[in-house]
């Protein structure tokens, strides 16, 4: 108790000796560029990053805080508003408009009866909370005397005891409306337990009892922020590689690490931050966000497309264009002292051997704790080509809402960085959907989807490059890009036919009463839409091949050794079974499952066995630029001839190492 109590004078006191420099969180360096001053952290507790490494990110912030100064930011306290609210007054304040920042950030709620237990302070929804943290802990100096103690003694109540499940003061156990609300739920603070909801939570509460010095409250929640870091290092995570919500886990575990007292937390915070950024690397890639990806919106299959590429970005740079927009919650990053392990940013940079096969494994959404005898729900095989990262995904059954992306390829182009390949069994542009049947088989470059045809959900929908040239050769469809070549062979699916996004909606807008731009359609204006509906009969689907330059004189050359040497035998369809014989003469064989979603599968022959590819990376060669064994505890990344390893004990121990690559 005396500890925390001792650490959280500490906090107060450094809070005051920083006042000046709170207040100029940003400088002009002598290139004329406006640099952020980051949280401070200690060396040791860190990854080393090259002073040119640190330049280029000045770089990227920078634009980032173009960016914010050409956007209208407001600010309303209205449910959790405060989502955008806060960030936005965060930028304003790094910007120069100080006043107005400090008064959003001293206001009281707009639903402060709902909050008048807490003093007024909405610490109930869990985006209004990522945003309390930093403001209070990062901005506090500039903030008044009375609104810090206040907001102190509001942080008090609000822990002494768990807030989680805590019977509401006004509304008591909820019942009295609808949606996420205490007066729905009853409770001192949001019970949504999603991936990135539950890190704001468990964040939040931790920093606001350790400032309190609530000790009970503390420990309960350092238990539950380490059985959250241990299921990453041992079994994945459960929302994964989302292109809407992994930044949103992200940015409160950049508030842990910031601000935690407790050195043992802080290294949890550090771990959990480069499990993340690791996984995040898997995917990024020159600007882009690829692969397939659980509670995909369907907003990210352009280059900086949804919201996990912009923090990605920020530290992996390795983008041809420059950034067309920003994501409010960058805030966390530009002020957030961490950097990524020197590894992880060379895997996402590519900047290893490839060509490459990578097999990952996803834990089911019901996984709160890897002591639990669980076995993964989803499979993942990826392969790096040079021009080109293939990604697909097996589930044993779809999972509402939380359904994965299936098939995508991000793909080399030298103008935006990367184009864009996608396919899924429901309409691209919203939500993607894993639908009942789809059953998808990889191996390297060759990869075969069937489903019944007889079933709903019989469209399948593609999305290519609009640059990209269609043709149709020997029955084989193929698609060229600027260095890498595609060949799809239809099961059952008639001719194609084009289909388009609209690039405006019905709706009009409310000044200028002219018809609204529709987001999907801006995003995607530069992409082009196919779609074919099987008949009904059977089983329906494809099998591709993708090739490259370098491997093949040009595409002219790919195409004739498509028709000259690949087949695909479909003799045995009847019973769900295809063979794609590739060009070089691989073999890939799927059976679709009647029982699951998980085919059958055979490499040259070789059945491929579920059980034996359990690790949540695994390169199918044994090594590769990133491993995991299945609950082993331990991530290794090598790439670009640095080797990162950080483990995560039973007991909460955390131990890393930054070095160079064997």
């Amino acid at each position: 108790m005396q500890k925390h109590a001792l650490a959280t004078m500490l906090a107060v006191l450094l809070i005051s000796a920083n006042a000046a420099l709170a207040i100029e969180r940003t400088y002009r360096d002598d290139q004329g560029r406006t640099r952020v001053r980051p949280a401070p952290t200690d060396a040791r507790m860190n990854n080393p990053w090259p002073a040119s490494w640190e330049d280029d990110l000045a770089v990227r912030v920078d634009r980032a805080l173009q960016y914010w100064s050409t956007q209208s930011l407001s600010f309303n306290s209205w449910g959790e508003n405060e989502k955008r609210g806060y960030p936005q007054m965060m930028w304003a304040f790094l910007l120069g408009d100080k006043d107005r920042a400090v008064k959003a950030f001293e206001e009281d709620d707009y639903q402060r009866d709902d909050h008048r237990h807490t003093l007024g302070v909405d610490f109930y929804w869990c985006f209004t909370l990522k945003g309390q943290m930093r403001k209070f802990f990062y901005f506090g100096e500039a903030l008044s005397d009375d609104y810090r103690a206040k907001f102190r003694r509001a942080a008090a109540i609000w822990t002494e005891k768990d807030p989680y499940r805590r019977p509401h003061p006004v509304y008591g156990t909820g019942g009295k409306g609808s949606g996420w609300g205490p007066d729905a739920k009853g409770s001192w603070v949001d019970v949504r337990r999603t991936d990135n909801l539950r890190a704001m939570t468990d964040t939040s509460v931790y920093l606001m009892a350790e400032l309190a010095g609530n000790e009970a409250t503390r420990r309960l929640y350092r238990e539950r922020i380490l059985a959250y870091v241990r299921m990453l290092y041992n079994a994945g995570m459960m929302e994964w590689d989302s292109e809407n919500y992994h930044g949103h886990t992200l940015a409160p575990y950049h508030n842990l690490y910031d601000f935690a007292e407790d050195p043992e937390v802080k290294k949890l915070a550090k771990a959990a931050l480069d499990w993340l950024y690791a996984a995040g690397a898997v995917k990024y890639w020159r600007g882009g966000f690829g692969g397939p990806n659980n509670r995909d919106y369907g907003g990210g299959n352009v280059v900086f497309g949804g919201g996990t590429v912009q923090p990605l970005w920020l530290y992996f740079g390795d983008a041809v264009i420059d950034n067309p927009a920003g994501h409010c919650d960058d805030v966390h990053h530009v002020t957030s002292g961490y950097r990524p392990p020197p590894a992880v940013v060379e895997l996402a940079r590519k900047n290893f051997s490839r060509p490459a096969e990578l097999h990952a494994t996803k834990p089911d959404y019901s996984l709160w704790d890897p002591s639990q005898e669980v076995q993964p729900r989803y499979w993942e095989t990826t392969f790096f080509g040079k021009t080109y990262q293939l990604g697909s995904a097996r589930s044993r059954a779809p999972m509402q809402p939380w359904t994965p992306s299936m098939l995508k390829m991000t793909v080399y182009n030298s103008q935006r960085g990367l184009d864009y390949f996608v396919v899924n069994t429901s309409e691209l542009g919203e939500h993607s959907v894993k639908n009942a049947g789809d059953q998808i088989a990889q191996y390297r470059n060759l990869l075969i989807w069937l489903r019944p045809a007889d079933r709903g959900e019989r469209t399948f929908y593609f999305q290519l490059p609009r640059s990209a040239q269609r043709e149709i050769a020997a029955g084989v469809w193929l698609a060229r890009m600027e260095k890498t070549y595609l060949a799809i062979h239809p099961i059952q699916l008639p001719a194609y036919s084009d289909y388009t996004i609209p690039l405006v909606t019905e709706e009009l807008d409310k000044k200028s009463h002219k018809p609204k731009p529709n987001p999907r359609g801006v995003l995607y204006r530069d992409e082009q839409f196919f779609q074919t509906t099987a008949d009904g009969k059977g089983y329906a689907g494809f099998a591709m091949e993708v090739g490259e330059e370098g491997v093949y004189a040009g595409y002219e050359a790919f195409k004739q050794a498509v028709v000259a040497k690949s087949h695909l035998d479909t003799t045995r369809l009847a019973q769900g079974i295809a063979t794609l014989v590739g060009i070089d003469g691989r073999k890939l064989t799927v059976r679709h499952n009647p029982q699951n979603d998980l085919p059958e599968i055979q490499r040259d022959g070789a059945p491929w066995d579920y059980a034996q590819h359990l690790d949540v990376y695994g390169p199918e060669d044994g090594t590769g630029p990133i491993a995991q064994r299945w609950r082993s505890g331990t991530l290794t990344v090598e790439a670009g001839g640095k080797r990162f390893t950080c483990t995560v004990a039973e007991d909460g121990k955390v131990s890393w190492e930054n070095g160079q690559a064997r």
